[in-house]
């Protein structure tokens, strides 16, 4: 295994395959020189107080990152001890989806606040030239209301008291999903997989930096008697930094799965512990044995599009809004000849011109996102296929409605056929998660992201009935439904809750290939709620078309757009003529923590390189 601290640079001048094709270049050149003369002689506005985007997980500081080299295998996740859990399925001779359900089981440990069993997942995975999308995201009860978080005084809950109990839980779907997806594509027994999970949770581990600050700024983690009882001393104060912690009761419910597959956790003495812990307390759940028993995995058809001249980016599809958003960017970044022909990196940095036009993109794609995206289980696509968002000439269309300035708002467009129907959701948190990236040397590839929802879930944990100290966090994911089921009219919107519905997320797993010989190029993804999208987007064009190996584009500063939000530039990250640029060109600009935790696998001619973001604690391994 090597680690590169100065990877050389893959740019040659035009991004790492050749220019972006686009547009003329002549008009691209003339647009960009338009944008950049407006910025310059603008004036700035006054930026709003706050943003209306909470982070899934307040930020806890930077640690620069090499980059990682390794010829055959590699393993990319958000806490070395899963990395190295994962690594270690490896060189056992498992499979990538083998040793992505042993990184799973780690972080349910070392990242308890940001997903476990007791949430879902997306999984795409390519094997073989086989490319799937596996589907574990949550359910709602068959007893759910779309009322559930509406108030007695007939508004919506505030998201910070929506979030906490059992109320905004929902079936739990990683366990049911991964074990689909074992038996299809697993190589080593699946009780295997789940020994260094019991080992560490056994022997205890040390608390890191990152969990610490986390459970120490948490309000609500201490009034759960089973987690104040296992995240904080006899006197309430957080675990120090090194504390070895341990946790039997986890130990306990991965040993009975481990032996018994999804169904010890679905069914008998886990499942009853879960239900009483989701019905009892201040807000009671609607969740049941029923729910547990009935839920099942879904395997979807990837969504794929071409991108430049030679690249196919393969992301889920609804219920995940995340492939859509990213492929319109791309696709209007595309027509309007943006990073072929503009200043796309100034000293390092994304230049104002370009965050200007990769933003007001973000704008136009939220905008469709809020309208038409929900399980597709219950919402049809507009026009009767998700393409129809991603047509080259509906694209083109939405390019056109990106001018010099800022727009005040964003619309929805119409696709083909796909007159809405819909009320567009309220703006409204979503939170969440942690990234998984994996390729083995059997052929196999994926990228996981998966989550409990906001940082601890519904605050509420669960021992699996053992009465031993600790367990795992249940899931708030009712929470990324739309609190109100109709605008003042009437109309319905596409997300609220019903029975049996996985709400819609922005989780972004990311596969990308060689369209003219089939080889994976990258895989990866990030948490961050929505911001999801604008992290992987920039990615993307920070590796393939800035030319910049995958930890470079990863530490790039981001900027992102979310539903109805400001312009938010990462604190600290951008010059003071950028921000005065961007303010010229009418957006208003707040300056906000924006703690991504991307993990990235990139080809390196017969090898692989690995990218961990500086943001959070994550690492990479491989040989």
């Amino acid at each position: 295994m090597q680690r590169s601290g100065n990877a050389p640079s893959k740019s040659n001048g035009r991004g790492r395959k050749g220019r972006w094709p686009s547009a003329p270049a002549i008009a691209g050149t003339s647009r960009a020189i338009v944008v950049l003369l407006l910025a310059l002689g603008g004036c700035a506005t006054t930026p709003p107080a706050a943003p209306p985007l909470q982070q899934p997980e307040i930020a806890t500081g930077w640690q620069d990152k090499p980059g990682w080299s390794a010829a055959h295998r590699m393993v990319a996740a958000a806490n070395p001890l899963a990395t190295a859990a994962g690594e270690r399925i490896l060189r056992e001779g498992g499979s990538a989806l083998d040793a992505a359900i042993a990184v799973q089981m780690v972080l349910n440990l070392v990242e308890p606040q940001s997903s476990g069993i007791g949430g879902g997942a997306f999984l795409m995975l390519a094997d073989q030239g086989r490319i799937e999308a596996w589907d574990g995201r949550e359910t709602a009860p068959a007893d759910a209301d779309a009322r559930l978080f509406i108030g007695a005084d007939g508004r919506p809950l505030a998201h910070g008291l929506a979030i906490l109990g059992g109320r905004a839980v929902a079936t739990p779907g990683v366990l049911k999903m991964l074990e689909a997806a074992h038996r299809v594509h697993g190589r080593l027994p699946w009780s295997q997989l789940f020994a260094p999970a019991i080992e560490l949770a056994e022997a205890g581990f040390a608390v890191s930096p990152r969990l610490h600050a986390l459970i120490a700024a948490d309000k609500h983690l201490r009034d759960d008697p089973q987690a104040r009882a296992y995240f904080y001393d006899t006197a309430g104060a957080p675990w120090p930094v090194g504390h070895r912690l341990d946790n039997p009761a986890l130990a306990a419910v991965l040993r009975a799965v481990a032996a018994g597959g999804s169904d010890a956790f679905y069914r008998g003495a886990i499942a009853a512990d879960l239900i009483a812990r989701v019905q009892a307390g201040a807000a009671p759940g609607r969740l049941s044995l029923a729910d547990l028993a009935g839920y099942r995995e879904r395997r979807r058809e990837p969504l794929c599009a071409d991108w430049r001249e030679h690249e196919r980016v393969c992301g889920f599809p609804p219920p995940s809004s995340g492939q859509i958003a990213i492929m319109q960017i791309l696709g209007m970044l595309e027509h309007l000849g943006t990073t072929a022909t503009g200043p796309g990196l100034a000293d390092g940095l994304p230049a104002p011109a370009w965050l200007h036009d990769d933003t007001e993109a973000m704008r136009l794609a939220f905008a469709d996102r809020e309208l038409y995206i929900a399980d597709p289980d219950f919402v049809a696509a507009p026009g009767g296929d998700w393409r129809k968002l991603l047509a080259p000439a509906y694209l083109a269309r939405r390019a056109a409605l990106i001018g010099p300035r800022a727009m005040s708002k964003a619309s929805a467009g119409e696709p083909a056929g796909g007159a809405a129907i819909w009320a567009p959701m309220p703006a409204q948190a979503e939170h969440g998660t942690s990234q998984i990236s994996i390729v083995d040397g059997h052929g196999q590839a994926l990228a996981m992201t998966t989550s409990i929802e906001a940082g601890f879930g519904a605050h509420v944990m669960a021992d699996g009935g053992t009465g031993l100290r600790g367990g795992y966090l249940l899931d708030n994911t009712m929470t990324d439904f739309s609190f109100e089921p109709a605008d003042a009219g009437g109309r319905l919107v596409a997300n609220r809750i019903e029975p049996g519905k996985r709400p819609r997320s922005s989780m972004s797993p990311t596969l990308v290939f060689d369209r003219r010989d089939g080889r994976l190029l990258m895989a990866l993804g990030s948490p961050g709620g929505p911001a999801i999208i604008a992290f992987v987007v920039q990615t993307l064009i920070g590796s393939f078309v800035w030319g910049l190996d995958v930890q470079r584009a990863i530490a790039l500063p981001h900027a992102v757009v979310v539903d109805r939000s400001p312009l938010l530039l990462e604190s600290g990250r951008y010059p003071a003529a950028t921000l005065a640029a961007l303010r010229a060109l009418g957006h208003r600009v707040v300056e906000v923590p924006l703690p991504s935790g991307l993990q990235a696998i990139e080809r390196r001619g017969d090898g692989w390189f690995g990218g961990a973001d500086p943001r959070r604690e994550g690492t990479v391994e491989g040989d």
